[in-house]
């Protein structure tokens, strides 16, 4: 098992940054690619983000291409994302997401989840 722990939500003004931070810890040498996901209420969950193991290769969703930054530390098992020119629509609960194959944009392909954390962006 791979157990993921999110931080760095809160509350920021409209046009601010963002950086969430992922914790992996337990089995992590069977943890291929990281993702970040959003869940804004009454809405599907998101894809926004995802990175590989080797951090060599990454893809974002079109609503936060240009603006977002993902990244990771393996040692220790950290996955990072930075979110700049934040808007009232980024308002949602941000997820940490692990597999254990390559990059992948639905919730099917991650295996582990995190609790979220929740990030909310005043006008």
């Amino acid at each position: 098992q791979v157990q993921l722990v999110e931080s760095g939500g809160g509350l920021v003004q409209a046009g601010g940054s963002l950086r969430l931070f992922c914790a992996a810890s337990g089995r992590t040498f069977n943890m291929g690619a990281l993702a970040w996901f959003r869940q804004a209420p009454g809405k599907e969950r998101e894809f926004l983000a995802a990175i590989t193991r080797g951090g060599d290769n990454t893809d974002y969703a079109d609503s936060v291409k240009g603006r977002a930054t993902i990244s990771r530390d393996n040692a220790p098992n950290t996955v990072y994302l930075q979110i700049d020119t934040l808007e009232p629509e980024d308002t949602a609960v941000y997820y940490c997401a692990a597999n254990r194959g390559w990059l992948a944009r639905t919730r099917d392909s991650y295996d582990y989840w995190g609790q979220g954390t929740q990030v909310t962006v005043s006008s």
